[in-house]
């Protein structure tokens, strides 16, 4: 079984104070866990259930089949969810988010047929690196 170091709760203790996430502030609870992982799962309250009290955000984990590693990571994304509420902006999750919607947004006409000229540019100059077609080497 797999423990988070001591360097690690340290480190995730001092993003917690710098962003003003007390511990009185958490409500804590552990649930029964669901899904797949046999019977063991389903017999321990390993799933951790964390609300925010000031900001009323909430954060369920099931990551991992032990309780003090969920915990771990159920205090990880409740500090990513806050971060994200406070750097709006400067978020790595929003800013990620915001990539992926550019990279599907819809082509512009004029950029379409950019791309398709440059194609067709493209296979033109492949198209006289080609021997002649009646030639055979």
């Amino acid at each position: 079984m797999i423990m988070i170091s001591k360097e690690k709760w340290e480190q995730l203790q001092r993003r917690m104070q710098s962003l003003g996430i007390i511990e009185d502030d958490l409500l804590e609870k552990f649930i029964l866990g669901s899904g797949s992982g046999g019977q063991k799962i389903n017999k321990t309250s390993s799933c951790v259930w964390i609300k925010h009290l000031p900001t009323a955000i909430t954060v369920k984990c099931q990551q991992d089949r032990s309780r003090a590693m969920n915990r771990y990571f159920a205090r990880l994304r409740l500090c990513e969810k806050i971060d994200t509420i406070i750097n709006k902006e400067r978020s790595d999750t929003k800013q990620a988010i915001e990539k992926i919607r550019r990279q599907k947004k819809k082509r512009t006409h004029k950029a379409k047929r950019k791309m398709l000229a440059d194609k067709k540019h493209q296979s033109n100059r492949k198209q006289t690196r080609q021997s002649p077609q009646g030639e055979k080497e």
